[in-house]
């Protein structure tokens, strides 16, 4: 079986404290025979995992925490990244060891951490270039993430933006049947196809959805449309927000998947992510979808907070989607800042100075 040579940059790691541990999600589309061969000739022998269960990722976090790895890249799509963080993280707390710095391989659909830190499109080889990059100019910094049921992520929400994950998942199956359709099933016309075909359509007939948003930490505030704080800090016990909405996400980057700034006041504050509770409808969207994917859209059916801790009460179950993949209908959820934020892989960061 042919596959691509790695480039010359990117040959083997050559010390321990240079190992690599690249762990692929072997569901994944993209994840082919080929790519998983040209990853093997780059990284050490042993160095290159491919999971395709749960049981097989928590082993895998396992061994990794057990090597001692100094960066752990992970190849599929936001959620992969969440799964894997989370279960080396809990396995890292099971033997009181530190974590691993963290980075992406752009193989997922999406893709919003790949935004964040500049992981290159797997077009034009770019996986492959990425780990010539690691070595060459990447450098690093800390990323916050959110705890959602036991989940270490940087973005989750309830409502349509979970609604439309789900739609995606369902049109994306009956793409990768069509010989025909296959080839766009993972890029951003498929997107397109579910959000106009089968999201907006539902938005227009289905009922909004009431919920109640309970501080339950530090103080949270409420942001006015100029982006500056209005009104007083909202207590730990008081309401963030009652009424109905169609979407309530939340985050710590203000991306959301294709570049879309959905959340422009995620980096505010080091101490706060960035709640956003949105009730205007699929025309309004449609309407003003060049706003909202800017980040730059205001209205007054739109909310910006930013809190610490809150739970979310729904009047009737929603699906909640926790790094872009949707885990199940809710009635209620908790979410809280994790005390601790990750290192993490990142282009945009220069390297670290080199000493003499």
């Amino acid at each position: 079986m042919a596959s691509q040579p790695p480039l010359a940059s990117a040959s083997r790691w050559p010390s321990a404290s240079d190992r690599v541990a690249v762990v692929v999600n072997g569901n994944a589309k993209q994840v082919t025979a080929e790519l998983v061969e040209t990853l093997d000739q780059i990284v050490q022998s042993g160095d290159l995992f491919v999971s395709r269960s749960l049981d097989e990722g928590k082993e895998i976090a396992r061994t990794i925490v057990e090597r001692g790895y100094p960066t752990v890249l992970t190849g599929g799509g936001d959620g992969t990244f969440v799964q894997m963080v989370t279960w080396i993280a809990h396995a890292a707390d099971a033997v009181q060891r530190p974590l691993p710095r963290f980075g992406l391989l752009k193989l997922g659909t999406g893709n919003a951490l790949a935004w964040v830190l500049g992981a290159q499109n797997p077009r034009g080889r770019g996986v492959v270039a990425d780990l010539a990059r690691l070595r060459r100019e990447g450098g690093s910094r800390l990323l916050r993430l959110i705890e959602v049921e036991g989940h270490l992520t940087p973005f989750a929400g309830l409502g349509a933006d979970a609604i439309a994950l789900q739609n995606y998942a369902t049109m994306r199956e009956l793409f990768y049947k069509s010989s025909v359709l296959k080839h766009i099933a993972a890029g951003p016309v498929m997107h397109a196809s579910a959000f106009f075909g089968l999201s907006i359509p539902q938005m227009l007939v289905k009922p909004e959805l009431n919920v109640r948003v309970i501080n339950e930490g530090a103080p949270a505030v409420r942001l006015g449309q100029d982006g500056r704080p209005v009104a007083a800090e909202i207590a730990q016990g008081e309401t963030i927000y009652a009424g109905p909405v169609r979407m309530l996400a939340f985050s710590t980057i203000p991306y959301w998947g294709f570049g879309a700034r959905i959340f422009p006041y995620a980096d505010e504050r080091e101490d706060r992510f960035n709640l956003r509770v949105v009730n205007f409808g699929s025309i309004a969207a449609m309407a003003n979808l060049r706003g909202i994917w800017q980040g730059s859209y205001r209205t007054d059916r739109m909310h910006d907070f930013l809190v610490e801790r809150m739970s979310v009460h729904c009047e009737t179950p929603t699906p909640l989607q926790i790094g872009g993949d949707v885990v199940g209908m809710r009635h209620v959820i908790h979410a809280e800042l994790a005390k601790r934020p990750i290192r993490v892989v990142d282009y945009y960061a220069p390297p670290p100075v080199q000493e003499v």
